[in-house]
C-alpha cells in the first residue's frame, strides 16, 4: 500500500536518477564532440597546413626514376651497309633474398644445368645465397643470346632472373676494325668511330618516373621526360673499297714480313676518305683473342718521318719562287755538309728537276732546299698541313711534330727537304697529296658522307703543281701479268719514300719504313692514296720495291671498281 511519504520518496529517487544519467549523456558528448574537434583539425592540418611536406614524403616513399635506354644508331657505310648494328641480348642475375637457404643448390639438376651453360660454378651460387642474403641484384652473366635466356626463363629457377640488353655486332669484321671501333658492356663507345660519335649514336637517353608500392611492384607510370631519340652514322667509307684495301694491304704485310701496313684513299673531289685500313687487324666481335697492339688506329696516331714523299712540295716552292724553272739541272755528285755526306743510293753526275724527283735525289732536292729560306720552307710544309691534325677529330689522332726553331742549320735544311727532321700520320700525308690531286686547292677531309666540301681554299698556284704531277706521273696496267701492247693503262702520279726508324736511344737504327703516296687519273686526279709499310723484314725494304706494288693494286682496283675509264690506251 502506497502511502503519500512512500511516493514521495520515490518521486525524489527518481528525479535524482534522471539527472545522473543526463550528466554521464552529456559527458559523453563532450568527450566525442572534442575528439570530432581534434580529428578535424588534424585533417586540416595534413590537407592544407602540411600537406606540401607530406605528399613530398610519400612521393619519396614511392616514387622512383627509370632510366629508358635508346637503341644505339647504325653505322653505315656511304651506300647504306651496315658497319655496326646493335642486337638484342640478355644479362642474368640473381636476388639472394629470394631464394631460401633450404635449397640444396648442389643435388639440384636444374641449377646444375645452368652452372653448365653459365660457366658459372655452383659454388659461387652458394657464396651469393650465405653471403650477400640481403642484396638484390647481382649478375652472373651478361650479353649472352636470347635463345640461351630462354632457356634459362623456362628452367623457372627461384630469385634467377632475365633483364633485356644491347650488344653490339659488326658485319664487315676485321676490315674496318680499327677505325670503326668498339663499344664496352653498356654499350658505351670506347675506341673509334663508336667512340668519336657516341652522343650521336645513343642520343640522350630518356628517364621515366614510375611508383611502387612497398612490395617493389610498379602501380603507375608516370611521363616519359628529357628524351632524344639515337640517331643513325652513314660513314663515307665504301665497304667494298674497304674490302680491296684492306686485302691487298694484309697481303703486303704478310709478303714483306712486316710490323704492320696502313692504307687510306681519299676522294679528291670532296675531301671523303673512302678507306682507311690497318694491317694486322682484329675481329671486333671477338675482341677478347686480340692484342692491345692491334686495337690502334695507326693512321690517325702513329708518327713517322715522311722521307721522300715531301719532295714534291719542296720543288713546288722552289719553282714558285723561281729559284729553278722546269727544265733546269742541279748537279747530284755527292757533297758534304759539316762533315755529313749528302748522297743517293745510286750515282747520278747531272739530273734535271724531273729526274730529281723520278730518281728520288736527296742531293738534288738538298741543293735546291739550301738556296731557300728556313722559314719559307718550314711555312710550306705547314701550309700543305703537315704537323696539324687533320680536325677529323677521330680518337687519338696525334698531331704530329714539326721544328720548333725558325731558322734550320745548312744540315737540318738538307734532311728536311728529303723528309728528315719532322713527323707526321699517314692521315696528314694523304691530306697532303689530296691537295696535290687539286691542284693546290685544299678541302677539309671527312669521315662522314658528304655531297660537297664544306669549304676550299687555294693555298699554292695551279701552275707548280701541275708541273710537278706531270713529272711524277706514271704508269700502271690493269693486269700487271698481261703483257701484250694493247693491255689498257692507267696514268698515275706517285712518290715513293723510305725512311730509317729512330731507336728508343733516339739514334737511327736498321729498320725502314717504306712509303708510296701519289693520285690517279694523272690527267684528272679523282683519288689520292697513301700506303705505308713499317719495318718490311724481306729481301726489300725501299719503297719502290715494298709499297709501290700495293699502291698500284688497289689503284687499279679501285679506278675499275668506280668504272673510271683508262687513259692511256
Amino acid at each position: 500500500m502506497y502511502t503519500k511519504k512512500n511516493i514521495k520518496l520515490y518521486q525524489n529517487k527518481k528525479i535524482k536518477k534522471t539527472i545522473y544519467i543526463n550528466w554521464r549523456f552529456i559527458a559523453l558528448c563532450i568527450i566525442v564532440f572534442s575528439f570530432l574537434i581534434i580529428l578535424t583539425l588534424r585533417i586540416i592540418f595534413l590537407q592544407f597546413i602540411d600537406s606540401e611536406k607530406l605528399s613530398h614524403e610519400g612521393d619519396r616513399r614511392t616514387l622512383r626514376i627509370q632510366s629508358v635506354m635508346n637503341t644505339r644508331g647504325i653505322i653505315n657505310d656511304r651506300i647504306g651497309y651496315p658497319l655496326a648494328v646493335t642486337v638484342p641480348v640478355n644479362a642474368v642475375f640473381i636476388d639472394p633474398s629470394i631464394v631460401h637457404n633450404d635449397i640444396e643448390i648442389e643435388n639440384n639438376i636444374k641449377w646444375q644445368k645452368l652452372s653448365q651453360i653459365l660457366s658459372v660454378p655452383l659454388k659461387k651460387f652458394i657464396f651469393h645465397l650465405n653471403f650477400n642474403k640481403n642484396f638484390k641484384f647481382i649478375y652472373l652473366a651478361r650479353q649472352i643470346n636470347t635463345n640461351l635466356g630462354q632457356y634459362i626463363k623456362d628452367l623457372k629457377l627461384p630469385g634467377i632472373y632475365l633483364t633485356t640488353e644491347a650488344k653490339r655486332y659488326y658485319p664487315s669484321g676485321k676490315i674496318a676494325a680499327q677505325l670503326i671501333g668498339v663499344n664496352n658492356i653498356d654499350d658505351q663507345g670506347i675506341e673509334g668511330i663508336e667512340k668519336n660519335f657516341n652522343d650521336h649514336l645513343i642520343g640522350k637517353p630518356g628517364r621515366r618516373q614510375i611508383r611502387k608500392d612497398n612490395q617493389g611492384h610498379v602501380i603507375e607510370n608516370m611521363s616519359l621526360i628529357h628524351k632524344s631519340n639515337a640517331k643513325n652514322l652513314i660513314l663515307s667509307i665504301d665497304k667494298e673499297l674497304q674490302n680491296i684495301t684492306y686485302q691487298k694491304l694484309y697481303e703486303a704485310v704478310d709478303k714483306n714480313k712486316a710490323d704492320f701496313g696502313i692504307a687510306i684513299l681519299v676522294d679528291i673531289k670532296t675531301g671523303e676518305i673512302l678507306s682507311m685500313a690497318t694491317s694486322p687487324a682484329y675481329n671486333p666481335n671477338e675482341r677478347q683473342y686480340a692484342t692491345s697492339q692491334n686495337f690502334r688506329n695507326r693512321a690517325v696516331s702513329d708518327i713517322f718521318e715522311p722521307g721522300s714523299t715531301v719532295k714534291p712540295i719542296v720543288i713546288m716552292e722552289a719553282l714558285k719562287e723561281g729559284l729553278i724553272n722546269k727544265n733546269s739541272i742541279i748537279n747530284t755528285k755527292p757533297f758534304f755538309i759539316n762533315k755529313h755526306q749528302i748522297k743517293d743510293v745510286s750515282y747520278y753526275e747531272k739530273l734535271n728537276i724531273a729526274g730529281i724527283l723520278k730518281k728520288s735525289s736527296n742531293v738534288g732536292v738538298s741543293k735546291i732546299a739550301l738556296t731557300m729560306k728556313s722559314q719559307d720552307l718550314i711555312q710550306t710544309y705547314l701550309k700543305f698541313g703537315l704537323g696539324q691534325r687533320t680536325n677529323l677529330k677521330l680518337i687519338g689522332e696525334h698531331p704530329g711534330l714539326m721544328p720548333k726553331k725558325k731558322k734550320l742549320s745548312k744540315l737540318e735544311k738538307a734532311t728536311f727537304s728529303f723528309g728528315y727532321g719532322l713527323m707526321v700520320t699517314p692521315l696528314q700525308l694523304a691530306r697532303l697529296y689530296t691537295t696535290i690531286g687539286s691542284y693546290g686547292v685544299y678541302r677539309p677531309l671527312s669521315i662522314v658522307k658528304i655531297n660537297h666540301p664544306s669549304y676550299e681554299k687555294r693555298i699554292f698556284p695551279q701552275k707548280y703543281v701541275k708541273n710537278v704531277l706531270n713529272m711524277l706521273e706514271n704508269v700502271i696496267q690493269t693486269n700487271p701479268n698481261d703483257k701484250q701492247s694493247e693491255v689498257k693503262k692507267y696514268r698515275i702520279a706517285i712518290k715513293t719514300g723510305t725512311a730509317k726508324k729512330v731507336g728508343p736511344n733516339g739514334r737511327y737504327i736498321k729498320k725502314y719504313v717504306a712509303y708510296t703516296a701519289g693520285v690517279a687519273p694523272a690527267d684528272n686526279p679523282k683519288f689520292s692514296l697513301v700506303i705505308v709499310i713499317d719495318n718490311p723484314k724481306g729481301n726489300k725494304y725501299y719503297g719502290g720495291a715494298v709499297s709501290a706494288p700495293v699502291f698500284n693494286q688497289i689503284m687499279v682496283s679501285v679506278l675499275d671498281k668506280m668504272k673510271i675509264k683508262p687513259d692511256n690506251l
